[in-house]
């Protein structure tokens, strides 16, 4: 069995604790710079909560290009699951350079997003618990090109430039709940 961690712990308890924000369900969203940790977090928050459904923005992005359209499509799935409908989601392929299949959510329940982006402004309303994770720019940068490979530095390089900008302009970090700093464990 996985351990779960006190920040998990911390972030489960307040989002259970808090009234449903997405339809009879609730949402985490884990945002923070890529390489912080986020999807280690939402692994730990998944082995607390078995029933949370965990969704990673990653396969939600088109390439590494699709930072700012995220917000977009992450607001249609969620008001979908809002109002109490199914939301349907497609699978970005980073192999295959394009989009593969389609999935699909249920409403109710609780709902994991994480991922650069995931905590977009668009949305804030339907968010139950938003979590902003952080470690220094050279930790997250050396965990991307050991996860990638040094043959994907300038990408990465224009990537943490795209984040910055965005969480900038949605002040991601000043709106978090809760805020995690120093998750020297993570990966992504």
């Amino acid at each position: 069995m996985r351990a779960v961690s006190q920040p998990a712990e911390t972030v489960l308890r307040l989002a259970l604790a808090r009234p449903a924000t997405l339809g009879s369900g609730r949402l985490i969203c884990i945002d923070g710079p890529a390489g912080s940790g986020k999807t280690t977090l939402a692994s730990e928050v998944h082995a607390s909560e078995p029933t949370a459904t965990v969704l990673h923005a990653d396969d939600l992005l088109e390439g590494w290009g699709g930072l700012p359209g995220l917000a977009a499509t992450l607001n249609g799935l969620l008001r979908e699951l809002a109002a109490g409908r199914p939301g349907r989601w497609r699978r970005w392929d980073w192999i295959a350079d394009g989009w593969a299949e389609w999935h699909q959510l249920s409403p109710g329940g609780l709902l994991v997003l994480e991922g650069v982006g995931t905590g977009a402004a668009a949305y804030a309303d339907l968010v139950t618990v938003l979590v902003w994770v952080e470690v220094d720019r050279d930790l997250r940068l050396a965990r991307g090109l050991a996860r990638d490979g040094e043959e994907l530095r300038a990408h990465w390089l224009r990537w943490s430039e795209q984040e910055d900008r965005l969480h900038a302009v949605d002040r991601t970090a000043e709106r978090a709940d809760v805020r995690i700093e120093g998750r020297v464990g993570g990966r992504g």
